[in-house]
């Protein structure tokens, strides 16, 4: 196999996010969100929460991109599914790098994420939580109370001063305020 050959696999398993469901929000009564779209939203708010902190904001969306590589190949088991089941997240990451010719730097990528030791990596922690967040907001909204019993216990592990500040103006602002906007209805 060449070298674009591996990459082209390793692209096409990153794309296995799109149809892999996130499982936590089953115990809501479900909400549909795939782990690609979780990836990709939790990329803008690291990018955003980056401009605001001064952490470097490549760095924070690239931790954002990579930080569930690995459920492509172990799925997205929630908190009472990982009482039971052990992952083996390194030998996913060793398995899905071996070969790839970026495959160091993907790895360390994830490494910085897991660690948060970093700035950044605690702004991509913070992003990754704030998507959260955001989606419960949009559960409650839709008449699901059970879902504002999770907004507390994750508000509790945002790190930065600024990703609270959002997480307070998340639990009050309607999700489609910005629907608005441009209109004046909005201003």
């Amino acid at each position: 196999m060449d070298e674009r050959d591996r990459i082209v696999d390793f692209l096409n398993e990153a794309g296995m996010l799109a149809r892999t469901p996130r499982s936590g929000f089953a115990h809501l009564g479900g909400y549909a969100q795939s782990v690609a779209e979780h990836v990709h939203r939790t990329a803008v708010i690291g990018m955003s929460l980056a401009w605001r902190t001064g952490a470097d904001s490549g760095r924070v969306s690239q931790l954002c991109l990579v930080h569930d590589l690995p459920e492509a190949r172990t799925l997205d088991l929630h908190h009472l599914a990982q009482r039971y089941v052990k992952i083996d997240e390194a030998r996913a990451v060793d398995d899905m790098t071996r070969g790839l010719v970026f495959g160091d730097q993907v790895r360390a990528l994830i490494d910085e994420y897991e660690a948060c030791a970093t700035p950044e990596a605690i702004a991509a922690h913070d992003a990754d939580l704030l998507e959260l967040l955001l989606c419960l907001r949009e559960i409650i909204e839709t008449g699901n109370t059970r879902a504002a019993a999770w907004v507390a216990p994750t508000e509790s592990r945002l790190r930065t001063d600024e990703a609270r500040a959002w997480a307070g103006a998340v639990r009050v602002a309607p999700v489609d305020r910005w629907c608005a906007m441009g209109d004046g209805a909005g201003s």
